[in-house]
């Protein structure tokens, strides 16, 4: 029977050249782990004489990992983040999502780190750090 949990879903990343072994990612956000943008792979445009034309297009898909600062992960995508700013080159990474609740499998490929926040926001106690990774291609399959 699937199940909703999120509990035991995973997230493994290999980053080329830093981590080539995949790592598995922990210590999520409480109300956020792990998402993805909606992609747009149509180009529509409306004719002067009301006909509707459409062609497929490539989109790249946004993921956005949410850590708790206390994550034994952060290192990972501090590092990553800091070896490109120290070489001025991009580590593409691969990886994999499992999500037992609803027998489903995500391969991940060709993925850049896009977007770091620097530190946690410093509140009242301190707050989960946001993540982007962008990927080129994200395949579904049932397991």
């Amino acid at each position: 029977m699937a199940t909703l949990t999120s509990a035991n879903s995973t997230l493994a990343l290999a980053i080329t050249d830093i981590y080539p072994a995949p790592q598995l990612i922990e210590g999520f956000a409480t109300d956020d782990l792990f998402n993805a943008d909606p992609v747009t792979n149509a180009e529509i445009m409306m004719g002067a004489d009301g006909k509707l034309s459409a062609g497929f297009v490539f989109e790249a898909y946004k993921m956005n990992v949410i850590l708790m600062p206390t994550s034994p992960s952060l290192a990972i995508f501090e590092t990553w983040a800091s070896t490109q700013v120290g070489a001025q080159e991009i580590y593409p990474a691969n990886g994999s999502i499992i999500l037992p609740g609803i027998n489903r499998k995500y391969t991940l490929t060709n993925g850049i780190l896009t977007t770091v926040k620097p530190f946690a926001d410093v509140k009242k106690t301190l707050q989960p750090i946001p993540f982007v990774i962008t990927w080129e291609k994200i395949t579904p399959e049932q397991i």
